[in-house]
């Protein structure tokens, strides 16, 4: 059995973290660099975007 299991924590997207995000998409910063300033993998982040319906990232 594998003993060093991490749990998952689940963090709520606040209105700052929205907003930072709408910018973020607006500069089209890479999600690399977004997932490393906002502590968040980069899944979640692209969840988030496609639920508000914005792009993300850059793109070629």
């Amino acid at each position: 059995m594998a003993k060093n299991l991490k749990k998952t924590v689940r963090r709520e997207y606040t209105k700052t973290d929205v907003k930072e995000l709408r910018a973020h998409s607006k500069a089209k910063t890479p999600v690399v660099k977004i997932a490393k300033a906002m502590k968040r993998t980069e899944a979640s982040l692209r969840q988030k975007a496609m639920s508000l319906g914005m792009p993300l990232g850059h793109v070629r």
